[in-house]
């Protein structure tokens, strides 16, 4: 037997010592009226009282004689507990330390008084066993050489790493930030469909699934960008939705298959108003956070007090990747720069993407302080609108911040019969063996043909943004539950 399962045996054994004394170990009402981070802000005025009830879990526990110590935390702060013999009874007091153990979730109420040391403290005057824990706690959870089981058991990383906690009720305040910002503007939050009979918004696979009672192929989705552009066509001018997109694709420190997007459209509006707004809200964010303009990530100290770089997709080509001419540079002569950059290229993939390859492996990483990029290609978003007076690029922009791409942006394209020819040329993209290039949407095209205002629409990704914003380097740091390969498979 493991040591861990004679652990957990020992604890069964005191669960049945609960029940023979007629203890159920996880009744179902909790008699605490305070929060541990009440009784600590309010102990001056809470310490007049006779007795107070709290709850928590026992974090740490220590005997000395007739005294027991325990360290009780209820999510919002921790606190001090005392179990005196000479005041519950010295059965009462033996059968508290034969039957609890450092894990418990266990109920007291008493009175409160400041301890010899000049501890905050509870005195026990009675007990209840809330829940009782059959596994005990990490002791030296970040000494686990399978740093995955941080990942696949999030909530024992919770509990023993209070960084990791407070990286994920930053990523909390983010989020509130970011609805608080677009509800301050006028923006109505909505709900669209997560399957979806063709997955559309962007280029990427699809998770597949069916519908028994339908008798339907079904896909999560993407992105939320046609459903939220139906809404504009609907007369709703701003709408914007948090929440899950789901990608069929590679897990890498910036990937996972489902990750949380914020995605927002504004009628009259374009790529470059909306530029302006996204600065004002990431300044806005990091003012929110850090309580000023700068942060540290990945040791480069990141500044948003002045204004965004803002440099053309092209430009950024010739300067970091050194490409002399990628406006005309055919797909031969990009795929031999790609090879030389160590970029993999697939028989299926056009001037673009490798384009965009290329992009990633040798110009974002250089992009530390937040740079816009400007006046792509018109064949990379098939969605956006083309630059007035140069239909070979479109009206679009990225923002990247230490080296990620965390907003992707568009004049939406409102032209039905250009979009119509966009996917036809996705299309043909596919049929070459382009798995991610989009499908023809008709029922989109449908509703584009009935009219759809000028518009500026906004997508950014919340677990990156967190991930710069928490100093994180691999996406899974940032997701409560990341998708991982399940235990004992290779």
């Amino acid at each position: 037997m493991s040591s861990l399962e004679e652990l957990r045996q020992n604890r069964i054994q005191k669960l049945f010592k609960l029940k023979e004394k007629g203890i159920n170990a996880y009744p179902v009402v909790s008699e605490r009226n305070l929060d541990l981070v009440e009784v600590v802000e309010k102990f001056s005025s809470l310490e007049k009282k006779k007795s107070v009830n709290i709850a928590g879990r026992i974090m740490a526990a220590r005997v000395q004689g007739g005294l027991a110590f325990c360290d009780l935390d209820d999510g919002t702060a921790t606190f001090q507990v005392l179990v005196k013999k000479d005041e519950v009874g010295e059965d009462e007091f033996n059968f508290f330390t034969e039957v609890s153990d450092v894990g418990d979730f266990v109920e007291f109420s008493g009175s409160l008084f400041v301890s010899k040391r000049g501890a905050k403290t509870l005195l026990a005057k009675k007990w209840k066993m809330l829940s009782k824990s059959l596994l005990p706690l990490p002791e030296k959870w970040h000494g686990l050489s399978d740093v995955e089981e941080r990942f696949r058991k999030r909530y024992l990383d919770l509990i023993a790493s209070p960084e990791v906690k407070k990286r994920f009720l930053t990523r909390s305040v983010i989020v509130k930030e970011i609805r608080k910002f677009l509800d301050s503007h006028d923006f109505i939050e909505v709900e669209t469909s997560m399957l979806q009979g063709i997955a559309g918004g962007t280029n990427a696979e699809p998770f597949k699934t069916h519908h028994n009672s339908l008798d339907v192929d079904l896909f999560l989705r993407i992105a939320k960008e046609l459903d939220l552009k139906k809404l504009l066509i609907g007369g709703l001018p701003k709408v914007y939705e948090i929440g899950r997109d789901f990608r069929n694709e590679g897990i890498d420190v910036t990937h996972n298959p489902e990750f949380t997007m914020v995605e927002w459209y504004e009628a009259y509006s374009d790529a470059s108003k909306q530029r302006v707004f996204v600065e004002k809200l990431i300044r806005d964010i990091v003012e929110k956070v850090f309580g000023g303009t700068s942060f540290e990530f990945d040791g480069e100290q990141i500044d948003t007090k002045e204004p965004f770089t803002v440099i053309s997709y092209y430009d950024m080509l010739k300067r970091l990747a050194l490409l002399p001419n990628p406006e005309s540079a055919s797909r031969d002569d990009l795929a031999l720069s790609a090879t030389r950059f160590g970029v993999k290229v697939e028989s299926g993939d056009g001037r673009e993407k490798i384009m965009d390859a290329i992009y990633k492996k040798t110009c974002r990483p250089k992009l530390i302080s937040p740079t816009f990029i400007i006046d792509y290609p018109a064949n990379m978003f098939p969605l956006a609108k083309r630059v007035e007076g140069r239909p070979e690029l479109i009206d679009a922009f990225q923002l990247v911040v230490g080296g990620m791409e965390i907003v992707k942006a568009f004049s939406e394209l409102n032209d039905p019969i250009d979009q119509a020819e966009r996917f036809a040329e996705q299309e043909k993209q596919r049929s070459a063996g382009d798995k991610e290039a989009q499908k023809t949407d008709k029922t989109f095209l449908e509703a584009l043909e009935h009219g759809m205002p000028p518009a500026g629409g906004v997508g950014i990704g919340i677990d990156r943004l967190v991930m710069l914003l928490t100093n994180q380097k691999n996406i899974r740091e940032v997701i409560l539950f990341p998708t991982l390969r399940p235990k004992g498979e290779n």
